[in-house]
């Protein structure tokens, strides 16, 4: 660990920005500690910039004093990518207040927001065009646009609509340098030789600041038709996804795989969550069709679901009458990862693997896991159109909580070695940050791992980006 931030370095940062937009220390504790709480900072200095010239301006005199710099966004990344180490020499810049939605331009379907906008006011700014911004988080009301950029971001739309690396048409960033790199690009085809926002797609703020980006729209929908199928397995909800694929193409816009458990914790500790079917059902699928036309989805989906049950795939089903109840089914799904956390210690399992491997992956991964740890209750769920399964795993009742996320590591060690045998990937949609860095080098070959070394390098060689995420170190 580097020494402390000193009294005379802190005064000069705080003289780049207004009295207002420094943290003192009661408003920077909660910015300090990872929502789950698996990592607590300390920090020299917590910084809200307003515009991308401080920003600049902030870095270039990080990069005079060798200052490290912890961008964050809405803090609520679950890897540890935007929490500061122990040590307190490093500034957090927080984009919170970098917030303007700067353009919404209907006619080319593309918006160009500040990295500080929450998810849900892009959304809404979208919404308010007639248009639709696809992103969905459980987290939409206090994650960020810059956030979402730098962990690229997936949710419940990958499926249609991609993760977050799809959406973006172009960023602004600044480099470690304190040079402004302006990327806002609104071109649909450029060919002009490297693609350089792909670069800071996914690094998890360690190769800049993202501070404003091109998002891309789509025609708001028309017709929403969404169902709660109740069904005995995930092969049979593997089942039921290719046959409602097959049938309604591209109008899939969801499909959310959920256990009977994850149900039942949402019931007991979600206010006015009710089971969606009359009988309870070992597994289900949360199922939507969407469409900017006028085309009878409702009839379309209740012909697929009635050919499914005539079949033997599902149980039983619910289609959603009104827009409470659509909302209703969602609020289920949104809030497992709260309700379960409500239940003790939970060791979290970002993970995909090919769609076709789900069923045999969430069998095996189940079965080592409780042969490990007797009486821990597995609550996978997840994104099963795109092969991402969270596959959470809760203590036994009664259990000590510190003690159980003491063998976190250990039970990682049990998943991942399934996720490995089935050609899947540990970090699906969270990022890799300070909590998996360490287990890079065992599902990297030595080429990828050389090459993000290098590119690091270039254009980060003091290693002042978010030093201590992706990477164990950056040696020079």
């Amino acid at each position: 660990m580097t020494a402390p931030m000193s009294p005379e370095i802190v005064s000069r940062f705080a003289a780049l920005v207004a009295p207002r937009d420094l943290l003192d220390a009661e408003e920077s504790a909660p910015l300090l500690v990872e929502p789950r709480g698996l990592y607590h900072g300390r920090a020299g200095l917590v910084i809200r910039p307003r515009s991308t010239e401080e920003v600049a301006a902030i870095v270039r005199l990080a990069a005079e004093t060798g200052t490290p710099v912890v961008p964050q966004g809405g803090n609520t990344g679950l890897v540890g990518g935007q929490t500061p180490d122990g040590s307190g020499s490093a500034l957090v810049l927080s984009t919170s207040r970098l917030n303007r939605i700067r353009e919404v331009d209907a006619d080319e379907n593309l918006m160009i927001v500040e990295a500080g906008v929450t998810l849900a006011a892009a959304q809404d700014a979208a919404r308010n065009a007639d248009r639709l911004f696809p992103l969905s988080l459980g987290s939409e009301g206090s994650c960020t646009v810059g956030g979402n950029i730098a962990t690229n971001a997936g949710g419940v739309g990958v499926l249609a609509y991609g993760a977050m690396r799809d959406l973006v048409l172009g960023v602004e960033a600044v480099l470690p340098d304190g040079r402004i790199w302006s990327g806002l690009r609104r071109l649909r085809k450029d060919n002009t030789g490297y693609d350089l926002k792909h670069l800071f797609i996914g690094s998890e703020g360690t190769l800049g600041i993202v501070t404003a980006a091109v998002l891309k729209l789509f025609p708001a929908p028309r017709e929403v038709a969404t169902a709660f199928v109740g069904l005995a397995s995930p092969d049979a909800a593997l089942a039921l996804f290719r046959l409602v694929r097959a049938r309604a193409g591209s109008a899939l816009t969801g499909c959310e795989l959920i256990p009977r458990i994850g149900i039942d914790l949402t019931l007991k500790h979600l206010a006015g969550a009710r089971d969606p079917l009359g009988e309870a059902h070992p597994w289900y699928v949360l199922i939507e069709l969407s469409s900017p036309l006028q085309t009878g989805l409702a009839t379309t989906l209740e012909t697929e679901l009635g050919e499914a049950f005539e079949s033997g795939v599902i149980r039983d089903a619910a289609i959603a009458a009104s827009v409470e109840q659509t909302e209703a089914f969602w609020r289920i799904r949104m809030g497992m990862s709260e309700t379960q956390g409500r239940e003790g210690g939970s060791i979290k399992h970002d993970v995909s693997v090919p769609l076709r491997r789900v069923p045999a992956f969430i069998a095996e991964a189940t079965e080592a896991v409780e042969r490990f740890e007797p009486g821990a209750r597995v609550v996978a769920f997840g994104h099963l159109g795109d092969g991402n399964i969270h596959f959470n795993v809760s203590q036994p009742p009664g259990a000590d909580k510190t003690a159980y996320l003491g063998r976190w590591s250990a039970m990682n060690e049990v998943v991942h070695a399934i996720v490995a045998a089935h050609g899947g990937s540990i970090a699906a949609e969270h990022g890799v940050g300070r909590l998996k860095r360490g287990l890079l080098s065992g599902v990297k070959s030595e080429v990828e791992l050389d090459l993000m070394l290098t590119v690091k390098r270039a254009i980060d060689p003091a290693g002042l980006f978010n030093p201590g995420v992706l990477f164990e170190e950056t040696p020079p």
